[in-house]
């Protein structure tokens, strides 16, 4: 497996980014632990004026997302509901704040050390079914944002992993119906009918 390059992430259209990054291998090391998954749901945001679901939609720049704004292939990670840490890829330019979430992941390696770190007794489908899940499980907390994702504390490799047209669903995103009618876009891509795939539809 090689790690994706810097030019996967420094392209202009973060939609078809997040489609691209389904089958990709995500892999941390953290403290001697090795965890990685195969991405299996993605959510795409826009930054800038076209995209209320954003965190940096109108140009909004806070501590909290400022890593949006970094150069192409550099993490940034979110507390949601003051104990869920997503994380999420910085695509495109930089000071143009685009950002691919990752929903989901099936586990490949150190399921271990995930179900320690998330007090599970053994693995099902809810060990990275959501964002949160992933994150937890994978290791990745808020201190991690702003890591270059071609280091070797969280990365992610292409392992030759290709799906057809009709393997991949498309549906609008989980939990933005506040920004009105963007959270009707269908910025959210999944493989059809893997158990870890966290919302509905799922198939």
């Amino acid at each position: 497996m090689k790690k994706l390059p810097v030019e996967f992430y420094d392209r202009d259209n973060v939609v078809q980014i997040a489609r691209d990054l389904l089958g990709k291998i995500i892999i941390t090391k953290f403290d001697g632990h090795t965890t990685s998954g195969k991405i299996v749901e993605t959510e795409a945001y826009i930054g800038g004026h076209t995209d209320r679901a954003s965190h940096a939609y109108n140009g909004k720049r806070t501590a909290r997302n400022e890593h949006m704004y970094a150069s192409p292939g550099i993490s940034y990670v979110y507390i949601c509901y003051g104990m869920h840490h997503l994380f999420n890829v910085v695509t495109n330019k930089k000071n143009i704040p685009d950002a691919v979430l990752i929903r989901a992941v099936e586990p490949l390696q150190g399921i271990d050390i995930m179900l320690q770190r998330t007090g599970k007794l053994k693995l099902d489908n809810t060990l990275t079914k959501g964002p949160g899940n992933t994150g937890k499980a994978l290791g990745i907390s808020k201190e991690h944002s702003g890591l270059n994702l071609l280091g070797n504390k969280i990365f992610i490799c292409d392992d030759d992993i290709f799906y057809a047209k009709n393997e991949i669903g498309m549906s609008a995103r989980i939990g933005v119906e506040g920004a009105g009618d963007d959270a009707l876009h269908p910025y959210r891509f999944f493989v059809k009918g893997n158990k870890f795939v966290s919302g509905y539809p799922n198939k």
